[in-house]
């Protein structure tokens, strides 16, 4: 077996000012030796012959000096090539033209807000990330193990974390501070319980949807603060079975679809009614939301409560209620605007 020691990045950096500084010292001396020069004329004669300027010779050479400064001028090729080597070696070994990216895409990511956090880009991870982007949403994604191929490959451009995303310091580069969810899609239960656990604590008020596989994580993952946790494998056992048993109601009930028909498929809406709000003080008859939208409403959830379904024309729409439709995309786009992001 062979060893080797690294050399550290001071030490190239020191062969690379010495190598450069080695000629200058050489010529100066040479050109005050063999001719007789003062030391600035040497140095400036020096100077113009390695940076090839070609002003012409600005003190007169002797045969001897002439043997000297072909010599210089061969030796300034050899190390202007070591000089560029060696600094296209430090800059490729230690990442500097990488690390200056990362840096500005973590100055990007300190002023982001009101963004959507996906930890794992695995499969349900990039189901998510395609849909949130179909809404229009601000995503960054985190994924220690090839997201960013993954994403490229699907011509995918957010920005991309690959750190741990149970760090809780990952999550606090990614803004979790200041994002208005997280999705924690990591294949491992232990893992997005953790996830919930660290960014429950950092943002409270921060909405977290979680992956789990079993019931018994789907329990864990609640206890930890997930608001919401989706079992992949079960849920897709049960739309199969609806589409099997009762396919006319499941085609009408496949709410979104993919990118290339989502503008022809129904979708759900919420209309959170704020201070000021046209709808503030209006029955659901009065607000005619099925004749001036087109949308059904579904449920009515009044002051953070669970909503609740097919309410009647008379509820009265209050300030901080929230509207639950559904219809065509571009008519809620009428009723509430920016309502994806």
């Amino acid at each position: 077996m062979r060893f080797y020691r690294r050399v550290r990045p001071f030490g190239r950096l020191t062969l690379l000012v010495v190598a450069t500084l080695l000629p200058f010292t050489l010529g100066t001396a040479g050109f005050h030796l063999i001719e007789g020069t003062d030391l600035f004329e040497s140095f400036y004669m020096t100077l113009i012959t390695l940076t090839t300027i070609g002003y012409g010779e600005t003190i007169e050479l002797s045969r001897t000096g002439r043997y000297f400064n072909s010599a210089l001028i061969m030796l300034g090729f050899v190390v202007t090539f070591v000089a560029v080597g060696v600094l296209a070696e430090y800059l490729i070994s230690y990442r500097i033209l990488e690390r200056i990216r990362e840096g500005a895409e973590k100055r990007m990511l300190r002023r982001m807000a009101g963004h959507y956090i996906i930890c794992g880009l695995g499969r349900v991870g990039l189901g998510v990330l395609d849909q949130l982007r179909k809404e229009k949403a601000k995503v960054v994604v985190i994924d220690q193990s090839g997201g960013e191929e993954k994403a490229s490959s699907r011509e995918i451009k957010v920005p991309m974390l690959a750190e741990d995303a149970t760090a809780p310091e990952t999550l606090q580069l990614a803004g979790v501070r200041s994002a208005n969810g997280l999705v924690a899609a990591l294949s491992s239960d232990a893992d997005n319980v953790y996830i919930t656990l660290s960014a429950r604590v950092l943002n409270p008020g921060i909405r977290i949807v979680a992956r789990a596989s079993t019931t018994d994580a789907k329990n864990r993952l609640l206890q930890a603060g997930a608001n919401r946790v989706v079992m992949p494998y079960t849920a897709t056992g049960r739309r199969l079975a609806q589409a099997l048993l009762r396919p006319n109601s499941s085609d009408f009930l496949e709410i979104g679809g993919s990118p290339a028909d989502s503008e022809q498929r129904l979708e759900m809406g919420e209309c959170h009614v704020r201070a000021g709000s046209e709808l503030v003080g209006k029955t659901l008859e009065a607000a005619n939301l099925q004749g001036d939208f087109g949308l059904i409403p579904l449920a009515l959830s009044k002051g953070g409560s669970p909503p609740e379904f097919n309410p009647p024309p008379g509820s009265l729409l209050s300030e901080d209620d929230v509207l639950i439709v559904v219809g065509p995309r571009e008519n809620i786009d009428r009723l509430v605007p920016g309502w994806r992001r």
